[in-house]
């Protein structure tokens, strides 16, 4: 998002952080209803252009969403959604897109909530390597031909009584209505989402063998005191990195493997 949608997106975060650090706002209700409204304004593309016409007053949109919503949806999720379509939007497609990111954001917040933050975070990460290494289940959950309820189906039967229930709800949501994304790139979104709600950043590392409790903390350390920030380490095995580690942080690798160590020798003596 740029301009005027990056704008209206904050202020749509600030509100809801605002809600929910109210305790008594049911964080999961409010994710549901959200993911609702998501895919109404997905599937209504005149509403939702509607909703961002920069001609119509701020006010008239929000009592259109008012309207519209009022007896759907609780009244927390009628007064973000009518805050959300106040504010200016670049694009229409972008208020669907930051609707969805708030109804992520909720579920998190009860797993906050639970003291189960880190647990949906290493969940959303394993689940992400099972999905890269099985061509079967993303064929199966790209298939245009099978419905979401199938697709649903499916993955309710890998992670029902599995993983921690917002896990379950994320992975399903993506899973089931992609809007154009892999699953892959849907769960990376989930998982820097997740860092985000303890201003983390996730480091994804990746090693021959795996990291004792004493190396993760050491890394960990080691990095936070690199970027500034507290760290998130998703952990990785793969033998074929033959030693040490790599570390990625978004676009940035960090690579102290043998295996690139020999690659850069083998460089060296080819040139």
């Amino acid at each position: 998002m740029n301009g005027a949608s990056r704008e209206a997106l904050a202020a749509a975060r600030e509100r809801l952080d605002a809600l929910t650090d109210n305790t008594s706002v049911d964080a999961a209700k409010l994710a549901d209803e959200l993911a609702a409204v998501t895919a109404l304004l997905d599937r209504e593309v005149s509403l939702r252009r509607v909703l961002t016409d920069p001609a119509q007053a701020g006010e008239a949109k929000a009592e259109l969403a008012a309207r519209l919503l009022s007896g759907q949806v609780g009244g927390e999720t009628v007064d973000l959604v009518s805050g959300m379509v106040r504010s200016r939007w670049s694009q229409s497609r972008d208020l669907v897109d930051a609707t969805e990111e708030l109804a992520n954001t909720a579920d998190l917040v009860a797993a906050q909530r639970a003291g189960a933050l880190d647990e949906v975070e290493d969940e959303l990460f394993r689940f992400g390597r099972i999905v890269a290494s099985s061509s079967d289940l993303r064929a199966a959950l790209a298939d245009r031909s099978a419905t979401a309820s199938a697709k649903g189906g499916l993955l309710r039967g890998l992670l029902g009584g599995k993983t921690n229930p917002v896990t379950e709800r994320l992975v399903v949501r993506l899973g089931t209505a992609p809007r154009g994304r892999s699953l892959e790139q849907g769960l990376d979104s989930l998982s820097k989402l997740a860092a985000a709600r303890r201003d983390r950043v996730v480091a994804v590392v990746t090693s021959a063998v795996p990291l004792s409790d004493q190396q993760k903390q050491r890394l960990g350390g080691v990095l936070a005191r690199m970027y500034g920030r507290e760290m998130h380490l998703n952990l990785d095995v793969d033998p074929e990195v033959l030693g040490g580690i790599s570390v990625r942080i978004g676009d940035e690798v960090i690579d102290g493997t043998i295996a690139d160590r020999i690659a850069e020798a083998q460089r060296r003596i080819g040139g």
